[in-house]
């Protein structure tokens, strides 16, 4: 019997636009959980490139490694700073509300 062979998942071989993106980070952000979002903002900068959205965040490009890594904890102001590097918003609604779409 053959061993099975696998690969590991990247979602960043996943996105075809920006708008998947959107999506992806925006499914974090439902789910709530601090390093899951980390996680998906550093998916998505490995994506557009660690070092032009670190250079873009005003961040060295170790130190946004390192915000976005499993073991981060990365302040606020530079999650949004990310954010606007990566060209995207945060926007909020009531809870249990559908996003528009």
């Amino acid at each position: 019997m053959r061993t099975p062979t696998t690969t590991r998942w990247d979602p960043v071989d996943h996105f075809a636009s920006e708008e998947d993106m959107a999506a992806y980070l925006e499914a974090a952000l439902e789910d709530g959980d601090p390093a899951l979002i980390a996680a998906a903002l550093g998916d998505i900068a490995r994506a557009k490139g660690m070092t032009q959205v670190a250079r873009d965040a005003g961040l060295g490009r170790e130190s946004l490694y390192k915000a976005l890594s499993p073991d981060g904890n990365p302040a606020f102001a530079t999650v949004m700073k990310v954010i606007a590097a990566l060209g995207l918003q945060l926007h909020a609604s009531p809870a249990g509300a559908r996003p528009a779409g």
